[in-house]
């Protein structure tokens, strides 16, 4: 199957890390959601001549992790949650990418703290175009949601009031601007 999308151009394509960003969240004490990001990261997208022929690879650096507080993310590089020193990277590499109707789905095996997992990201092309410098750039974003303790993240706490202090889905949304390397 061939996707026709309006601009799109075959090459190798370097993140644009001034304009994405690598974003998750999980619910906290069962009421709210607690937001982060990894603003140490890398990707490559090489897009074929047929667009469903593409791939990624990408990689986050687990020390680079912010949710704004600086105990709670020092806590996160610790063995209870990612153990940034023996894992310090989160890796994505696909598998292949679908259409679905209107829909594009990137399968791949995301990898973090040692453990690989297959997932699924739900795509949403922004577009192709050029910016105001002559650099031609595609946006996109991408969504899924796993579950931390399939990944090694178990940490967890009762909370009096009965239940737990997070929950086992995390989501991760990934705002994703690319350049076409010249």
């Amino acid at each position: 199957m061939t996707t026709n999308i309006p601009g799109y151009k075959t090459g190798t394509w370097t993140i644009d890390k001034t304009h994405s960003s690598v974003g998750f969240s999980i619910r906290h004490i069962m009421i709210s959601k607690v937001k982060g990001a990894f603003e140490d990261f890398d990707a490559t997208f090489v897009t074929g001549e047929n667009p469903l022929d593409s791939s990624v690879t990408a990689t986050a650096q687990v020390a680079s992790i912010n949710t704004t507080d600086a105990n709670r993310d020092g806590h996160l590089r610790t063995g209870d949650f990612f153990d940034a020193e023996t894992y310090p990277t989160i890796d994505f590499a696909s598998t292949g990418m679908r259409a679905i109707k209107d829909d594009f789905l990137v399968d791949g095996n995301l990898t973090i703290k040692g453990v690989t997992k297959p997932v699924t990201f739900d795509l949403e092309f922004g577009g192709f175009g050029a910016d105001p410098y002559g650099n031609y750039k595609f946006g996109a974003t991408a969504t899924t949601q796993v579950n931390r303790e399939d990944f090694g993240l178990i940490y967890n706490a009762a909370l009096e009031t009965g239940g737990v202090l997070l929950g086992d889905k995390i989501t991760i949304t990934l705002e994703l601007q690319a350049a076409l390397n010249a």
